[in-house]
This record gives C-alpha cells, structure tokens and sequence, in this order.
C-alpha cells in the first residue's frame, strides 16, 4: 500500500495534467473577477468559457506522455487520439447543447409569459468555441513542456 501510495504521489503525468486543469480554471476565475466584479463559487466548477479546462487537461496529459514514454509509444498515440476527441467534442457536441438549452429557454419563457408555467432554465454555456478549445491547447502544452525543463 505504501508503494501505490509513492508511486501515485510521484506522477508527475498526473499531476501536471491536474495543474494545467487548475491553472485552466483559475484563469476563468480571473477573467470573472474582472467581467462581473465579484467572486462566483460556481466558477470553480463551471465548464465551458476561456480557456478550455478540459483542452488544457488532455493535451498536457499527452505532451507529458510524449515526455516520458516518447512521441512514438502507443501510449502517446492513444493520449493524443484522446485528446483530439475531447476538443472536438468540446467545441461542437457539447455547444451545440449549449445552443439548444438558449432555444430551449426562450420558449419555456413564452410558455411562462402566456400560461404560467414555471420550469428552471436549463444551462446554456456548455461548450467551448474554437478559440478556447485552442487557448486550451497552448495551455496545456506550454505548462507541460515547463514541468519537464
């Protein structure tokens, strides 16, 4: 047990893909500060907005990977695939819900308006938009390759 211990503190895969999700997030809470002038809880755990906590997150788990395994293992191909995967998914799937949930909304406020009906509003900022899926990327990419200096 203490060996699993050890070995789980050392990663340092692990936690540089774990700084680069924090640094992620702690941005958005920056750039909340300065939007709203006030400090959100929500913010902590919030997805979607500048830059892309998850982007940032997965290509420094593969940067790293490609660090310690090498650019050519099959454990960096499977990271990098991964990784592709989550920022496509991140910029159209899940903004796409985003979208729908605006749509959504809108006409659950008619219904209000004219029937009485109350229901919660669902939310709306799910997604990223390229820029921050690549914001994230750089993220993740430049806190990685400065763990390993």
């Amino acid at each position: 047990m203490q060996n699993l211990t050890h070995d789980f503190l050392n990663n340092k895969v692990f936690w540089v893909t774990v700084l680069s999700w924090a640094v992620a997030q702690g941005i958005k809470i920056i750039i909340g500060l300065f939007q709203e002038r006030k400090f959100n809880f929500y913010w902590l755990l919030r997805t979607g907005g500048m830059p892309s906590a998850h982007t940032a997150a997965v290509v420094s788990l593969s940067v790293s990977l490609g660090r310690s395994e090498g650019f050519s293992s099959p454990v960096f191909a499977l990271s990098a695939l991964f990784a592709l995967i989550t920022m496509f998914d991140a910029q159209t799937w899940r903004r796409y819900i985003g979208v729908q949930a605006g749509i959504l909304n809108r006409i659950i406020e008619d219904l209000h308006e004219n029937r009485k009906i109350t229901e919660q509003r669902l939310k709306e900022l799910v997604g990223h938009t390229p820029v921050e899926v690549f914001v994230g990327a750089i993220l993740g990419a430049v806190i990685s390759i400065l763990f390993y200096r």
